[in-house]
């Protein structure tokens, strides 16, 4: 590792003071929490990434009731049997972000979401993946789903509540900064020094990944 984390945490105290740092912290969800979180949050709360993605989170959030509405509260079981009729009928709905790989992505998800009960459900299998391994864990959910490719996964994981850190264009920038990286964390020997590192910081801390990925962040910006 390149730096102690105390050095990163008061280069962020300094740009922006204790109590702002702190107040800006997310809590990840406990295992249990995550692993009683119903499979409809769970549908909801990746398609509400996926539709994020590449747009203003705003617009998306406050459209998003009427997406509830639209996809019967992200039941898997509806969902799933989505006949391409109505997803034509979706794409005309103007309540909606009418983009048709991404509707077509709630009902394959929906599909995934149901498979995965037979290894427990997909709340038990994301709360018992191990944190050492949770770059594994984005690939495995972009190789399972649908629109989950890049940050999304991991962008997925902070919003359910599931501990991670997340490379956000400020994070690699102090990766870089902090001696971690040299470029972007494209290549598997780049993505496992960048988990290498938060691991070192989880363990010299004892904070939890998202923290430490929002405090590396305010540390440059």
């Amino acid at each position: 590792m390149a730096v102690g984390f105390a050095e990163i945490e008061e280069a962020a105290v300094a740009r922006h003071g204790r109590a702002a740092v702190e107040a800006r912290l997310v809590a990840p969800r406990s295992p249990e929490a995550l692993r009683a979180l119903p499979e409809d949050r769970y549908l909801s709360a990746m398609s509400q990434r996926i539709f994020r993605a590449g747009l203003a989170h705003d617009l998306v959030d406050r459209k998003w009731p009427a997406f509830e509405e639209a996809f019967a509260g992200f039941d898997p079981e509806i969902c799933a049997r989505l006949p391409d009729e109505r997803i034509e009928e979706l794409l005309a709905d103007r309540r909606l972000i009418r983009n048709l790989p991404k509707l077509r992505a709630v009902r394959a998800n929906a599909r995934a979401i149901l498979e995965l009960r037979a290894e427990g459900g997909v709340g038990p299998w994301i709360a018992d993946w191990p944190g050492r391994e949770i770059v594994a864990l984005w690939d495995e959910l972009a190789r399972r789903f649908q629109q989950l490719g890049g940050n999304s996964a991991p962008h997925f994981l902070r919003m359910v509540g599931k501990d991670t850190f997340i490379p956000t264009d400020s994070v690699v920038r102090a990766l870089r900064h902090w001696g971690v990286l040299e470029g972007e964390p494209k290549t598997k020997p780049a993505r496992a020094a960048m988990q290498a590192a938060f691991l070192g910081w989880s363990e010299e801390t004892g904070r939890p990944l998202c923290h430490l990925s929002q405090i590396l962040a305010m540390s440059v910006d």
